[in-house]
């Protein structure tokens, strides 16, 4: 009797890095440390937010008393984002930063990156998501063409390849054919 194994399926998360206006100049370094720790960087997008858009993204802190100055020092230089993806990339991008106050950091996580990007509490270099679910709604503020659900197999990716993508496909090899080019190598 043969057992039929269900086909693996690699579940992987995403969340979203940025790399705060006073450490810009450190972007390849920490691009760097992100990719040797076996991360992938889905996008990556580099931009100035308004302090309408910084409000926005950080609405969750709303009424505490940093946020005025969050919201001026996120927006007062570009900033890079990066859609990140591994397992469990939520809470190993959390634990890569360590605390929110760098300060502390440096004394609780000496090796982390807040601890040897940031300068205080509020100028911590990086930001991370806290939760997948913040991740997914940060993920779409920063970039709202990303596709957030899951992949389509078995039967669902048939019908999309059928409906879009062989369609295309056929359209563009067609008009290539059509070109006959003189020397094609």
């Amino acid at each position: 009797m043969e057992v039929l194994m269900p086909e693996p399926q690699i579940y992987v998360e995403r969340t979203l890095a940025i790399i705060k206006p006073d450490v810009i100049d450190k972007e390849e370094e920490i691009e760097d440390v992100i990719l040797r720790s076996g991360f992938r960087i889905l996008q990556k997008r580099k931009l100035q937010l308004s302090p309408e858009q910084c409000s926005n993204f950080y609405a969750e802190q709303f009424g505490k008393m940093f946020f005025p100055n969050l919201t001026a020092y996120m927006s007062s230089g570009p900033i890079v984002a990066m859609v990140l993806a591994r397992n469990c990339a939520v809470s190993y991008w959390k634990e890569m930063l360590g605390p929110s106050n760098s300060l502390r950091a440096r004394i609780t996580h000496p090796h982390s990156l807040r601890a040897l990007y940031g300068t205080d509490e509020l100028r911590n270099g990086l930001h991370g998501s806290l939760s997948i679910s913040s991740a997914e709604k940060e993920i779409r503020f920063i970039f709202p063409e990303a596709i957030l659900e899951p992949l389509p197999t078995g039967q669902r990716a048939r019908d999309y390849l059928n409906l879009y993508v062989k369609p295309t496909l056929l359209a563009g090899l067609t008009a290539l054919c059509k070109e006959k080019p003189a020397d094609p190598l």
